[in-house]
């Protein structure tokens, strides 16, 4: 990521309690919550504002005329949205059943914009873990997915960038994330070959050892590996 991810780890009890909260891991029926917030520094909307006018008028276009007269406004916000992730709370819950089989979430929408040309790329991840001590709240998984994909980025990064995270911060026995993409610098421009999709793969732990586990992840998420 451009900027730094600011956590704020806090255990609450999974049932009202008046305990005081601790930096120790929750004892069980307890659910972990961590707070993540992006932390970067955010967008000048009138310096953006400004430098949208330059590239109208640098394009041969009146940013003056009265089609034009909004859009450096429109462009700044709207890549104001595209580059800043939500914040969010990565809640976890003890195992307690033990479960220790792949969990999956296919499909997840990703949409990002390509750092060498400021074009969109777009398509869906798929996430999947081996759980350890602890099971992760399902659509957190999108969440983490959208914390690095409101960036300027490459797919290779943003790929590696929600498995390394995933596996620092909850702890399981394998992390693996698939991202396949259609880029619009390489459809609308360049080689224009439109609808091709690039994929990108990050594995960790145990799936990325495990011969049985890493063809499993890739079965389950639709990729012959």
């Amino acid at each position: 990521m451009s900027g730094p991810v600011r956590q704020v780890a806090t255990d609450f009890p999974a049932a009202p309690s008046t305990g005081s909260l601790t930096d120790s891991p929750p004892p069980a029926g307890q659910h972990r919550r961590l707070q993540v917030v992006h932390g970067r520094a955010g967008v000048d909307l009138e310096a953006a504002q400004r430098a949208v006018a330059d590239l109208l008028t640098a394009l041969g276009r009146d940013p003056g005329s009265e089609h034009l007269a909004d859009t450096p406004k429109r462009v700044a916000h709207a890549y104001a949205e595209l580059l800043t992730p939500r914040e969010f709370d990565l809640t976890t819950f003890p195992n307690e059943e033990g479960y220790d089989e792949l969990v999956l979430a296919r499909g997840i929408p990703v949409q990002s914009l390509c750092e060498h040309h400021l074009l969109p790329f777009h398509g869906v991840a798929h996430v999947g873990y081996l759980p350890g001590d602890r099971v992760l709240g399902l659509s957190k998984l999108a969440r983490v997915v959208e914390l690095f994909a409101r960036d300027l980025q490459v797919q290779e990064r943003l790929t590696k960038q929600v498995a390394d995270w995933l596996q620092h911060h909850l702890a399981p026995r394998g992390v693996g994330v698939v991202i396949e993409a259609e880029h619009l610098c390489m459809s609308l421009r360049g080689v224009r070959a439109g609808g091709s999709r690039t994929v990108t793969s990050a594995l960790q732990g145990a799936l990325r050892e495990d011969g049985r586990s890493r063809q499993e992840f890739f079965a389950l998420s639709g990729i012959h590996g």
